[in-house]
């Protein structure tokens, strides 16, 4: 099979924002405890931070990771994860249906995030708390120094401020799921009133309102067009959330998922555009994808945990090669979008549906997905190249045209380099792909690096990784300066990197 693709240096989508390379942490699961912290563990430090973990997020390059919810923050007082660890008081989620010590707070996160070198996107309960509560928060990790929450935060040895810059106005408040879920009115009225309090408390603050839940949700569009005649002042992104699965084991269906994602964005963009023209404003709502991944392994296994007890293995997908695939194909639909999408995050980042599994006191792996999203991070930082492409397409159960190839560019002008990310979505056949490259000067292919493996149900363990990246080999770039062919083959069933420099 073969495809063309067209990348010039004239054909710009936009920048990056590095806030697309984020990922989560909430209280659900074994993501806090024997995931990011495990005192006493081998490779604990003295704040009982795991290291090994530490160290593949670090790998990640993640830029920033929401917390600490997610369903488990609408039921969530703050107040109750800061100050002495003995006085933190043991609470029921009934989000999850577990215990929650408490002993891994505000404030240990932001400690743990500075240790990772991640930006913290913080979110506030609009679930059962209220306005005041949220601006309490914000002076608590804000402020400098005498007022009560200020000079709190200082008494439980926090002297200087957190100074956390981003935030969410709650989680998923359209959904039943949630706990004290809001109709759009409801929601809107709450969430500009906790708006005002944050952002007069700290002006500096971003904020990103409830987006509905997923594309599907009935109130999809009727709901983002009632929050923004709210929050339109006062919010800087509405929130948009997906999960994709594939319980039918249709995997050409499946990497069709992505066109939707696409579709989703774009609506939501042209939502929040529709409010702007209603409000005569100059001010542009951006969007922040701050859930998406692969969620259905774990459904069946999840509904035999036993109910209240700590910690326990909930959400733990172990992802497979077509997974991987299908994070690919998220993460190009997420670079193509680079002019509206300027948060995402790849929710979750440890052991709850991850990229990073731990063994308690053991050791910590990397998953199947860990590879797209590394070389995503790593590589996407730039100015995303529109990239037109021709091949042929295939139609699936639920979808339509879906391009054989899946492509994006992304050219990193202070070092003169291109990266090419492509998914292969054939099962069966190779792509010979011709890129066209102009407008660069002088293109040379540096490296073409390839995730596949012939069984797409292959996953990654504590025993080794059966899917990891290979240097692919036979690519060859052709041409003057200004005008080149790049030709590449892609294997069946593929991620792929290629950078040229």
């Amino acid at each position: 099979m073969k495809a063309h693709i067209t990348l010039h240096k004239e054909f710009s989508i936009g920048e990056t924002d590095k806030r697309i390379f984020g990922s989560f942490i909430e209280h659900l699961g074994r993501a806090v405890y024997s995931g990011i912290y495990e005192p006493g563990h081998p490779c604990a430090d003295g704040a009982g931070f795991r290291n090994d973990v530490a160290d593949l997020v670090k790998e990640l390059d993640v830029s920033v990771i929401r917390y600490p919810g997610g369903n488990f923050v609408s039921g969530y007082n703050w107040e109750d994860g800061v100050g002495p660890v003995e006085k933190r008081p043991i609470r029921l989620d009934v989000a999850w249906g577990t215990k929650e010590s408490n002993r891994f707070g505000a404030n240990e996160f932001a400690a743990w995030a500075k240790k990772v070198n991640a930006q913290v996107m913080m979110a506030v309960n609009l679930g059962t708390r209220d306005a005041r509560a949220a601006g309490n928060f914000v002076e608590y990790c804000n402020f400098p120094n005498d007022t009560y929450y200020s000079d709190l935060r200082r008494s439980h040895g926090i002297g200087e401020p957190h100074g956390i810059k981003l935030w969410c106005l709650g989680n998923e408040m359209d959904g039943p799921w949630q706990i004290c879920s809001r109709t759009a009115e409801e929601y809107g009225r709450v969430a500009v009133e906790a708006a005002k309090i944050m952002k007069w408390t700290d002006p500096s603050i971003e904020l990103a309102a409830c987006g509905s839940s997923h594309f599907r949700m009935p109130c999809f569009g009727d709901w983002e067009s009632t929050v923004l005649d709210h929050v339109y002042d006062y919010a800087d992104y509405i929130s948009l959330h997906t999960y994709f699965a594939n319980r039918e084991n249709d995997v050409p269906n499946f990497l069709g998922r992505s066109l939707e994602m696409d579709c989703f964005i774009k609506t939501a963009a042209g939502i929040c555009d529709l409010v702007k023209a209603k409000k005569n404003s100059k001010k542009t709502i951006n969007l922040s994808f701050d859930e998406w991944n692969v969620w259905y392994h774990s459904n069946e296994t999840d509904k035999k945990i036993e109910k209240w007890t700590e910690a326990p293995p909930l959400l733990e997908d172990i992802y497979t090669m077509a997974d991987a695939l299908a994070a690919g194909c998220m993460l190009i639909t997420l670079l193509k979008n680079a002019d509206r999408v300027k948060i995402a995050c790849l929710a979750q980042l440890v052991n709850v549906i991850a990229p990073i599994m731990t063994e308690k006191s053991g050791g910590a792996w990397r998953q199947t997905i860990f590879y797209p999203f590394l070389d995503a991070s790593r590589y996407g930082r730039g100015t995303v190249l529109r990239c037109p492409v021709k091949v042929d397409k295939y139609d699936s159960k639920e979808y339509c045209d879906i391009p054989y190839l899946d492509a994006v560019g992304v050219h990193v002008a202070e070092k003169n380099e291109i990266n090419i990310f492509a998914v292969n979505r054939n099962l069966n056949e190779a792509i010979n792909l011709e890129a066209e490259i102009a407008g660069f000067g002088e293109m040379n292919l540096v490296e073409h690096r390839v995730l596949c493996n012939s069984d797409l149900n292959a996953v990654n363990s504590a025993a080794g990784e059966k899917v990891k990246p290979v240097v692919w080999q036979g690519g060859t770039i052709e041409g003057k300066a200004g005008s080149q062919r790049l030709d590449a083959s892609l294997p069946p069933a593929s991620w792929n990197l290629i950078k040229l420099s």
